[in-house]
C-alpha cells in the first residue's frame, strides 16, 4: 500500500504528459485540416509557370535505356570567327547599343511583317543550348485573326481576376507606374503572336517518356535569344507571362499535355504614337562583380 501511494504522483505526472501530447497532436491535425480546407485566393503562379526542373519523371517499368542522342555521335572539327581586339570591342559595343534600345512595347501596329523574318528569328531561338540537347521548346506562331481574338478573350478574362483578386495590392501598385492593366489590345493588333511552350518531357519511339533535363532553363535561354533576334530585325514585343491561362490556351492551340505555356510574345512594329515608360537600367557596377 505504501509503495502504491509513493508511485501515485508518478502515475499522475505520466498521465498528464500523455494527455498534453494527445491534445497537442489533435490541435495540430485540426490546424492542418483547416489549412487544407482554405483555398488560397491569391496564388502567385499557376502550375504551368512553376519550375518543374527539379522533379524528375517517375521511373517506368522496364529496363533503363539510352534516351538521348545516339551513343556514337560523331564529333567534327569546330571553327569560329576570330577578331582583333579592336574589332571585338567595336562589335560588342555595337551589339550592346542595339540591345540597349530594346523596350517592352504595348502599342503595336497591325502593319504586316514578312513571314520569313518570323521564321528566321525562331530558327535563331532554336540555336539555344539545352540540357542533353533535348531542345525542349515549341514555338507556336499565331497569325489567324480569329485565334488571336480568342487568345485575347482568354487572357483578359484571367488577367482581370489576377489584378482584382490574385496578385495582391503590392504587385498591382508596382504595376501602376507602368500603366498596365488587364486590357491587352495588342493581342488583336499585332500581326503575330508567338507562344513559347516548354516540353516538360518528350516521347521515345516506343512511347515511353523521355526526360527533358533543365527544360525550364533551356527554354528561358531560347526566349532570351529570341528577344535579341527580334530586336536585331527591328521588331518590338512585350514579354507576357499569361498567368492562369496556360491550360485554356493549350486546348485552344491543340498542344499536347507535355507542353506548358511559358511566355506569350505579341510581335510587330510599334504604332507611330507608341510610348514607353521613362525607365533607366542599372549601371554596370551594380550588375557585375569581378573577382
Amino acid at each position: 500500500m505504501a509503495l502504491f501511494s509513493s508511485l501515485t504522483p508518478v502515475f499522475i505526472a505520466i498521465i498528464c504528459v500523455l494527455i498534453g501530447v494527445i491534445m497537442k497532436k489533435t490541435n495540430g491535425e485540426k490546424e492542418k485540416c483547416d489549412t487544407k480546407s482554405k483555398h488560397p485566393s491569391r496564388p502567385l503562379v499557376d502550375e504551368d509557370l512553376k519550375d518543374g526542373t527539379d522533379h524528375p519523371l517517375e521511373e517506368e517499368e522496364g529496363e533503363e535505356e539510352w534516351q538521348g542522342l545516339e551513343e556514337n555521335v560523331a564529333h567534327v572539327p569546330f571553327t569560329s570567327e576570330r577578331y582583333s581586339e579592336a574589332e571585338m570591342i567595336k562589335r560588342s559595343q555595337t551589339f550592346y547599343e542595339l540591345l540597349n534600345k530594346r523596350r517592352s512595347v504595348r502599342f503595336l501596329s497591325d502593319e504586316p511583317v514578312p513571314r520569313e523574318v518570323i521564321d528566321n528569328v525562331i530558327r535563331t531561338a532554336g540555336t539555344s543550348p539545352s540540357g542533353a540537347h533535348t531542345e525542349p521548346w515549341t514555338f507556336v506562331v499565331v497569325q489567324d485573326p480569329y485565334l488571336k481574338h480568342k487568345i485575347r478573350e482568354i487572357v483578359e478574362e484571367e488577367e482581370e481576376i489576377n489584378y482584382k483578386k490574385r496578385m495582391g495590392d503590392r504587385w498591382v501598385n508596382d504595376l501602376k507606374r507602368l500603366r498596365t492593366n488587364w486590357i491587352k489590345e495588342y493581342l488583336d493588333t499585332a500581326p503575330y503572336l508567338i507562344l513559347i511552350f516548354k516540353q516538360v518531357y518528350g516521347r521515345l519511339p516506343n512511347g515511353k517518356k523521355k526526360t527533358h533535363y533543365y527544360n525550364e532553363i533551356s527554354v528561358s535561354i531560347a526566349c532570351g535569344i529570341l528577344l535579341a533576334a527580334l530586336q536585331n530585325a527591328g521588331l518590338c514585343t512585350v514579354t507576357s507571362t499569361p498567368l492562369n491561362c496556360g491550360p485554356q490556351l493549350r486546348v485552344l492551340l491543340q498542344r499536347p499535355a507535355n507542353e506548358k505555356l511559358l511566355l506569350l510574345l505579341p510581335v510587330g512594329y510599334p504604332k507611330k504614337d507608341a510610348t514607353v515608360p521613362a525607365l533607366t537600367r542599372k549601371p554596370l557596377e551594380d550588375i557585375m562583380v569581378v573577382m
